[in-house]
């Protein structure tokens, strides 16, 4: 308990220090290649592609799985202490959310509106061609503050539980996705990794929201965060991602806004005068959670020595 304690701080650390190498080899980007080889729509018969859906996500999250697990189960405690962080921070992604966010910032800045939208289209799966400004900044953010859940706290939550052979099988689900779970030409083939994934994302988005409750009732925000929460989290598809989404922007006092599909919060400040604000939202559910895992960890491995 006392090293996993320890490998949550460092993995973190690890993250803000390093952020993601932009590397073909990266795991995760090795991951992809190997879904965008097997997840092909079509490839498969019509009346057996659901099934070959399923099979192929189980064996992805298992091949994916398997160094983690060796290094779980077989390491020695000190090669352990030493390799965990960097396996764990594979699976996360905070530094990352925060730079692509900035990109997309700056690229407005310098670069203008038509470089803005380029750069946010590499980051959400939107028409960005004729974006506005505002529609522009509000894609990055939300991809931010839906990302929260999916790229940091959720990992870590499966850690917490199954170590890091659990943090590999929910960032090996989420990837498959993230790729093939849409409503389009792919949905036989991602139906599996997406019901999966909601699954797995159901518990980690309800501590993520009661986290952040917390956070801006601690600003005096807390009313219209739980405003927004009760009336916008529900107008997102999915189960999970509109929950730290509305809390956010009823927190912030901005609204997040897909043309024609949702809105959320109300503009009581642009996104331009808001983001800061997101930021700092997400670090603070970050910090937030981990201390209490941390904590927790601690606290069973005190109990279990009593």
């Amino acid at each position: 308990m006392v090293a996993a304690a320890v490998v949550v701080a460092a993995s973190l650390l690890v993250d803000r220090l390093i952020g993601d190498p932009h590397s073909r080899y990266h795991p995760v980007a090795l991951l992809g290649r190997f879904i965008g080889w097997w997840g092909v729509p079509g490839r498969y018969p019509p009346g057996i592609e659901r099934a070959c859906g399923a099979l192929g996500a189980l064996l992805t999250a298992a091949l994916f799985t398997a160094p983690f697990l060796l290094i779980q189960v077989a390491a020695p405690w000190y090669l352990y202490i030493l390799l965990a962080p960097f396996f764990l921070k594979v699976c996360l992604a905070w530094r990352s959310l925060e730079e692509h966010t900035l990109a997309v910032v700056q690229a407005l800045g310098a670069g203008g509106i038509d470089a803005a939208r380029d750069r946010v289209g590499m980051v959400v799966s939107r028409d960005t061609a004729h974006l506005e400004r505002e529609h522009v900044l509000s894609a990055a953010y939300e991809s931010m503050t839906e990302n929260l859940v999916d790229s940091i706290i959720s990992p870590l939550f499966y850690f917490g539980l199954f170590g890091l052979a659990g943090a590999a099988v929910f960032r090996a689900t989420n990837t498959m996705d993230a790729m093939l779970g849409y409503r389009d030409e792919r949905i036989r083939i991602g139906w599996f990794a997406a019901r999966a994934d909601d699954a797995l994302n159901f518990i980690p988005a309800r501590i993520a929201g009661a986290i952040l409750l917390a956070y801006f009732a601690l600003l005096g925000r807390g009313g219209p965060a739980w405003r927004a929460l009760r009336r916008d989290a529900k107008k997102r598809p999915g189960f999970n991602g509109g929950i730290p989404m509305a809390i956010i922007a009823g927190g912030v006092g901005i609204r997040l806004e897909k043309p024609g599909i949702y809105t959320l919060g109300d503009a009581e400040q642009t996104l331009e005068e808001g983001g800061a604000g997101i930021v700092r939202a997400v670090r603070a559910a970050v910090i937030i959670f981990a201390a209490i895992e941390i904590a927790a960890l601690f606290l069973l491995w005190s109990v279990s020595y009593t």
